[in-house]
């Protein structure tokens, strides 16, 4: 086997590969080579043989991410905690810009290596120690994808009883694990149109989200007009949406900040989860390109419009309505009902797909390659996220911002251990056929499969930054002591602490070989110093 390295600057180097296994019809084709152990490679998680998305496919995907409920209720959200709209509308942009530049840095080590996140972990954590963070992953994404299928289908509900008189005795008489019978069926519905597209493979998931992002934007904007109309114009309409007593210059600062940090937490399961999607780009020029169209611009015009509709719901229907799927019900006219409530549902649909399906199916499939493939681990996500019951935690602000500091808590560590890891420890190389093999001549073998420094790093990362998230508000309640403003950052805490852990053991007890930029001296497919 023929080692190959990826390095910033010389991109893949050739190698001689064996004939790639037949790959079903449109979808990409990787490369498995002789040297490959079974155990860790199947045609899902094998380098990628061609890469063939471009930047608008890299736009499209988060268009698709940022037009959903869940984007528009989370943005809405933040007008909750007391500041001036418009400090509202610079703390969605500076968080989307922080965004985009890790969104940068995780991109790059799968676009070079044309592999997803699991396996690119495995130069990190070694090639059986990557299963802890896949495992982590596959959980968070899970969770995600019931939150999400949940709220699309309140969209579904909005449908069903404007046109099925009758699905109101569903609705209100019938219900289970707390969801009512109309909810089951609406969930059920959404849960098997999301499981067909994936099913199809990710060509059919590339087109599904070129299609569903600029559709949004249409009705959004469709939406937006109606209102501003319906208020009586832009005079009408007062954009400080922010409630109780306006906070002073100082004051808000500390709240900003906060904001600031709850759209860097909303975005931090896509952001880690990107590399499954960045493999696919032709060039690492091309993904920061669609991440600049697709993050920091098109996330303002989404912002003005989450503003301008929500400030728009004040003079329109005498109340303020952060969430789409209640304006559009409020509305009232069958046509607007349905093109809101079946645009709404694509764009969940759309998000959860990406996000939130293709992420655990690599991770789960990345546990056992050989009897989980990639359709299969999708799948056991799909029935997780049933099991966990999303409508019983994710129903007030106040659920929405405890989800993602506890989410942002287990993220971020893993976040900061690639980093540290590709960029610091590294170097940016990567000994690609390394990756799968299962041997202790292997250069990603470590300690028995396992990088020690990996696995301490990510306890000493994580514990504290999931006490971060989950001790503030049981210790206030006791009236020991007020540290709930620390709980918003704790994706931030997690990442520092997991990126200076690592750097700091690695540079202690060095585990990690590094690679000459040269190119590897190779030895019966070993790659030494």
């Amino acid at each position: 086997m023929t080692a190959t390295i990826i390095d910033q600057g010389f991109g893949k180097s050739s190698s001689t590969t064996t004939a790639p296994r037949k790959p079903r019809s449109k979808e990409a084709e990787t490369t498995i080579k002789d040297g490959y152990d079974p155990r860790l490679a199947n045609k899902d998680l094998a380098p990628l043989k061609k890469q063939t998305w471009s930047w608008y496919n890299i736009f499209a995907f988060w268009m698709s991410d940022v037009h959903s409920v869940g984007g528009y209720v989370t943005a809405g959200s933040l007008f909750a905690l007391g500041i001036a709209s418009w400090q509202v509308f610079i703390a969605l942009i500076v968080g989307i810009v922080i965004v985009q530049a890790l969104v940068n840095l995780v991109a790059k080590p799968s676009q070079r290596t044309g592999v997803p996140f699991p396996v690119t972990m495995r130069s990190v954590f070694g090639v059986k120690g990557a299963n802890i963070p896949a495992i982590i992953r596959g959980i968070i994404a899970v969770a995600w994808y019931g939150v999400q299928t949940f709220l699309a289908s309140e969209s579904l509900n909005i449908i069903f009883l404007k046109f099925f008189p009758g699905a109101r005795t569903l609705a209100e008489d019938y219900s289970f694990l707390g969801l009512s019978a109309l909810g089951w069926i609406s969930y059920g519905i959404l849960w098997v149109a999301q499981a067909c597209v994936f099913w199809k493979g990710m060509d059919t998931i590339r087109k599904f989200t070129d299609f569903a992002g600029p559709l949004v934007y249409a009705v959004m904007f469709i939406l937006a007009i109606y209102l501003v109309v319906r208020a009586g114009g832009f005079g009408a309409i007062d954009l400080n949406l922010s409630n109780g007593k306006p906070l002073g210059f100082v004051e808000s600062i500390p709240v900003m900040i906060t904001a600031i940090a709850l759209v860097v937490s909303y975005f931090s399961g896509p952001m880690l989860n990107f590399g499954d999607f960045s493999r696919y780009c032709d060039s690492y020029t091309d993904v920061k390109k669609g991440n600049f169209w697709g993050l920091p611009v098109n996330f303002v015009v989404f912002s003005l419009l989450t503003v301008i509709c929500a400030s728009a719901t004040v003079p329109v229907f005498g109340e303020l309505i952060t969430d789409p799927i209640k304006t559009v019900e409020r509305i009232d006219t069958p046509f607007a009902i349905l093109l809101g409530g079946v645009t709404f549902v694509t764009a969940t649909v759309g998000i959860n797909i990406v996000a939130n399906f293709v992420s655990p199916a690599f991770d789960f499939s990345h546990v056992n390659p050989q009897k989980i493939s990639w359709r299969t681990g999708g799948m056991i996500a799909a029935v997780g996220s049933v099991v966990i019951t999303p409508w019983n935690w994710y129903s007030n602000d106040q659920a929405i911002h405890y989800t993602l500091d506890l989410l942002g808590a287990l993220i971020g560590p893993l976040f900061g251990i690639l980093i540290a890891g590709y960029f610091i420890v590294s170097h940016q190389r990567i000994a690609v056929d390394d990756l799968f093999a299962m041997s202790p001549k292997g250069h990603y073998w470590y300690r028995n499969g396992f990088n020690p420094n990996a696995v301490l790093a990510l306890i000493l990362a994580g514990v504290p930054s999931i006490c971060c998230a989950v001790l503030p508000s049981p210790l206030k309640q006791m009236g020991i002591i007020d540290l709930t403003a620390l709980s918003n950052f704790s994706w931030f805490i997690g990442a520092g602490l997991g990126l200076t852990a690592f750097t700091l053991l690695e540079r202690h007890r060095p585990q990690i070989d590094q690679l000459s930029a040269d190119g590897p001296k190779v030895n019966d497919g070993n790659i030494v110093k």
